[in-house]
Formats: structure tokens, sequence, C-alpha cells
């Protein structure tokens, strides 16, 4: 236990652990409180007008087609139009009928609008008299968190990887990886020191995350627990390979960096863009990676029928790189008594 107080110590000291740590948690409130932002809304036109320049009617109608928005005189108006960040159509009276003004630079589908609304409101009477039935699509808004949150808890596993990685380049740098060479600690004893608390940092912080982003229920906490448990472990393991091969600090977080991008990246365009059904998805299992991110989107979808099939093969994951990293640590003590 002392050994792990000791650890547990140097958490203070790593203020990229620190980070690591919190950055996962951070972004899930981020997405929890925006979660009902919809970019359809962002899409409504906006008409801009010069306050009492047109007839009630004529503002009823483009409020019927969008928003509008008055300006106290011509000059506020156009300049509220060719303002480059904004996508304002300027629309004017011309007698009993409608004309626009655009700056030239908006979207090309406000540009075919503001040319278009002329003639839509010459036509209102026809159009009135068409029975229009309009079926909204469905919102992506729910599928994009949910791609969003899952990104963020697979982040926050890696935590585990970022701490034993700097924990054992720290202790080399320092001399102390020379003391633990002859002080009476086992192999089993020096594994579980090493891995206990990134393994616990990248759990909790993942736990932490799903509690604020994910409505829990029973059957989606043990699927969950189960993930998480999993990935944090393998995250660990992969620190002890990055402290191990690393011989100082600068060469560890270059390792880290290009263990985090092929721990995120790849599963991510695996999921985009090879089907559910294809046999490729199969050679993405070699990341492991790519099963926590298969299975947690599944989980957010109600789908719980493969997550003991993606639980497994994390399982395995495990011991294979356990296994090995017991190899080599074995090979290297074996070659330093020769």
């Amino acid at each position: 236990m002392s050994g792990i107080a000791y650890q547990l110590k140097n958490v203070r000291r790593d203020k990229l652990s620190i980070l690591t740590f919190l950055l996962p948690i951070i972004l899930g409130l981020a997405v929890n409180v925006f979660s009902n932002f919809e970019l359809s809304e962002t899409s409504e036109p906006v008409y801009g007008v010069v306050n009492d320049h047109l007839t009630n009617e004529q503002t009823q109608w483009l409020r019927s087609v969008g928003k509008v928005k008055s300006y106290k005189n011509q000059e506020q108006l156009h300049q509220a139009v060719n303002d480059p960040a904004s996508q304002l159509i300027g629309v004017a009276a011309d007698g009993n009928a409608l004309k626009t003004f655009l700056s030239g630079d908006e979207w090309s589908l406000y540009q075919t609008l503001g040319q278009k609304i002329p003639a839509m409101y010459a036509q209102r009477e026809d159009a009135s008299s068409v029975k229009v039935d309009i079926h909204f699509a469905k919102s992506n808004g729910d599928w994009l968190k949910r791609l969003f949150l899952v990104i963020t808890m697979v982040t926050a596993m890696f935590m585990g990887c970022t701490f034993n990685a700097m924990n054992i380049i720290g202790e080399k740098e320092e001399g102390i990886a020379m003391i633990n060479k002859i002080i009476p600690m086992t192999r089993r004893e020096y594994l579980i020191q090493k891995i206990f608390l990134g393994f616990c940092g990248a759990a909790v912080s993942a736990i932490l995350t799903a509690c604020i982003c994910i409505r829990l229920n029973s059957t989606l906490v043990v699927a969950l627990l189960g993930l998480i448990v999993l990935s944090a472990f393998i995250a660990g393991l992969l620190g002890l390979f990055i402290g191990y091969f690393s011989s100082n600090m600068m060469v560890g977080i270059v390792y880290i960096k290009l263990v985090m991008i092929l721990y995120l990246a790849p599963p991510i365009l695996f999921y985009l863009l090879i089907p559910e059904n294809s046999s490729l998805r199969l050679y993405s299992f070699i990341l492991p990676s790519s099963c926590t991110f298969y299975g947690l989107m599944d989980l957010l979808n109600g789908r719980f029928e493969s997550i003991l099939y993606y639980c497994g093969i994390l399982a395995i994951h495990c011991v294979l790189g356990l296994t090995f990293y017991l190899f080599i640590i074995g090979r290297r003590k074996a070659m330093e008594e020769i």
C-alpha cells in the first residue's frame, strides 16, 4: 500500500495526467449542455427590413417564410446585408410587390432564395390554394451527440496510458527505477503498483463522464462497466509498454501522441466508413479501442446483444497484452542476470 500511496502522491506533480483526467469530464459537460442544439435551427433564413417600410400583409408573409429583423434606416440595413458574417437577405417594398438585394457573398442557398422571394410573394395566393403536407426529417442531433460522447469516453479511458507512461519515464529520469530493481518487490507487486492508479483514473474519468451524459439503467450500467474496466486495463497496459520503451521524457511524449492517434482516430473512421455487416469490420478488432467504440455506440443506440461479444474480444486483448509485457520484462531480467 505504501507504494500505491507514493504513486498517488506523484499524480499531483503530473499536470499532463491531471489534464487528461479532467478534459473528458469537461467535454462531457459541454456535450450535455449543448445536447439540445439543433443545426436545422441555424438554417432558417433571416430577412432584413426597414421599420414601417412594408405593409402589415408583406411583413406577415415574410414572417411565415422565415425570420424578420428590423432596422432603423436603409443605411443600417445595407450595412447588415453586406456584413460578411451574415446571410441576411434585404427586402424592400416595390409598390404592392417585394424586391430583394444581396451582398453577393451569401451561400448559394440564400442567393437562390433571395432571387425567388419576389416571385413567391406575387404567387402567394396561388400557393395558398395548394395543400401542402410537411414531413420533418429526423434530426441528426442525437446521432452526433452519441458520437461526441463516445469519442469523449474513449479519450477518458486513455488517461491510464498517459499516467502510467509518464510515471515510469519520470522514475527512470529521477533514478527511482534503479532503486526498484534492488528493493524486495515481486513482479506481481510491481505490476499492481504501476497499473493500479492509471487503470483507476481512466475508469473513474469514464464513469464520471457517463454519469453526466447518459441516463443509466441497470442493464446499461453492467454492460458499460464491463467495457470501461476492460478498456481502462488495456490503456494502462499501453502505458507500461510506452514507459518500458521510452528512454526519456521527450521520446515518451512522442510515443504517447502517436499511440493516442492510433487509439482514437482509426475506430472513428472504421465506424463511419465500414458497413457493420462488412467483413472488414473484423480486421478493425486488431485495435482494442475499436471494440470499445463499437460497444459504446451500440449501448447508446439501445443494442445490448453485441456487448458480450465485444467484451470477449477486449478480454483476449487484455490477456495477450499482459502476457507479452510479462514476456519482455522477463526476457530483459534474464539478460541482465547473464
